[in-house]
């Protein structure tokens, strides 16, 4: 039995269909995918395969294949990370005073 959970192991697969797909539709082989992200073609099978133990730089490689490298960099861009956002809100302080500081210091 396997330690991933079944909804990682379900988005795995979704993924390695779409890589599949992607593929397929700029008719190429798994050979030519494998040439140009540099490994082999049992690697593009595995991804293709949704196998969990595939290396995260040919995943890349294979995003930069299919010109997917700009969406890859948004996954966790902090200005969207709505989760986050709310949680660093949740600590700001209810109350902001100035300082005493004086002009000589380079305080506004």
């Amino acid at each position: 039995m396997s330690d991933i959970p079944l909804p990682v192991t379900r988005s795995l697969g979704r993924l390695g269909s779409a890589l599949s797909l992607a593929r397929r539709r700029r008719n190429l082989t798994q050979k030519d995918l494998a040439e140009r992200i540099g490994s082999s073609i049992n690697t593009v099978r595995r991804l293709e395969s949704g196998h969990p133990g595939s290396a995260l730089h040919h995943l890349v490689r294979a995003l930069q294949v299919f010109g997917a490298l700009g969406e890859f960099d948004q996954l966790l861009d902090t200005a969207n990370d709505s989760i986050g956002l709310i949680l660093m809100d949740e600590k700001l302080p209810q109350r902001v005073r100035k300082s005493k500081n004086t002009s000589e210091t380079g305080a506004f």
